[in-house]
């Protein structure tokens, strides 16, 4: 199922999902199916995973007409972030591709060395923004503003010590995030001011379920700036694979229905470029990833 955190001009953010390339609004269609449904994308992950099956049956089950008293065209919404604020902050995971460990070591202060445990970090949820909207670089802060698209993975269920076999049983879905990163603005090897600031987690435009993605360690993902392309890789050559990263992660601390995990960038960032590149006023970014989808975010300096 593809859902998205949407709303219009007559409302408040709702949850809805995309049929017949339409949004259908979540909450309606549990009113005409006489199935109470949430309003809110976390409440739906609450509800367990289990019940993305019986929402796809029931989609089936419901005629064309229903859907027309209740849809919208995908021009008539605007598209949020999948879970505008999360509950907790988002779970980073650096130098996770063997290529961006490689250039990062050339320009920034890592040694280039894989590393043997996954590098964890967070972003707040005042990081998170939507496609189509402003990533705010404060140039009293960085000058070194830069892109990292991800594939980001949406915990569905409470799990501690989790094991690899049963890793992928904890998924909800997974949805697309750009790491932005100011990288001028780490403090003695700490990156949450370099990666923590408002709009640095641009998220979307959808959460697609797990069901939908056959393998997502064999996904395409890549970035263009102002139309020309920065990355272009595949979370095949993950370091730390979605089973290895909840494994670890759940043994450090409890994951949480709605916990957000940004698996890690590959190469072609702009502080890894030579000459370096960084990010503009007016610059245009485009994060894609296969299945899901893209995302599209404009900086603005202040």
């Amino acid at each position: 199922m593809k859902l998205l955190t949407y709303k219009t001009a007559d409302t408040e953010p709702r949850l809805g999902f995309i049929h017949n390339n339409q949004v259908i609004d979540m909450e309606d269609f549990g009113e005409i199916s006489n199935f109470p449904l949430p309003s809110t994308m976390l409440e739906l992950i609450d509800m367990g995973f289990e019940l993305v099956e019986e929402l796809n049956n029931m989609v089936a089950e419901t005629e064309l007409v229903f859907f027309e008293e209740i849809g919208y065209d995908l021009n008539e919404v605007t598209f949020l972030a999948p879970i505008p604020k999360p509950r907790k902050n988002i779970i980073g995971i650096g130098l996770n591709y063997t290529e961006h460990v490689a250039e990062s070591a050339r320009t920034l202060d890592t040694t280039g060395k894989l590393p043997q445990k996954p590098i964890i970090f967070s972003k707040p949820p005042t990081t998170v923004t939507a496609t189509n909207t402003d990533i705010i670089k404060n140039t009293k802060l960085t000058s070194q503003l830069d892109w990292e698209v991800e594939l980001a993975v949406v915990i569905g269920k409470k799990g501690k010590y989790v094991s690899k076999a049963d890793a992928i049983d904890y998924v909800f879905g997974y949805t697309v995030i750009n790491d932005v990163s100011a990288r001028d603005c780490r403090r003695e090897g700490q990156w949450i001011v370099s990666k923590g600031q408002d709009t640095f987690a641009p998220m979307g435009p959808y959460l697609v379920t797990k069901d939908e993605i056959e393998n997502p360690h064999n996904l395409n993902l890549s970035l263009k700036v102002n139309g020309v392309e920065k990355q272009n890789s595949n979370t095949k050559f993950l370091l730390f694979n979605i089973n290895d990263l909840i494994e670890d992660l759940s043994t450090i601390f409890t994951l949480e229905p709605g916990d957000i995990i940004a698996t890690g960038t590959p190469s072609g960032v702009g502080a890894g470029r030579n000459p370096q590149e960084w990010l503009y006023d007016g610059d245009v970014i485009e994060a894609t990833v296969e299945g899901i989808g893209t995302i599209v975010n404009t900086v603005k300096e202040i």
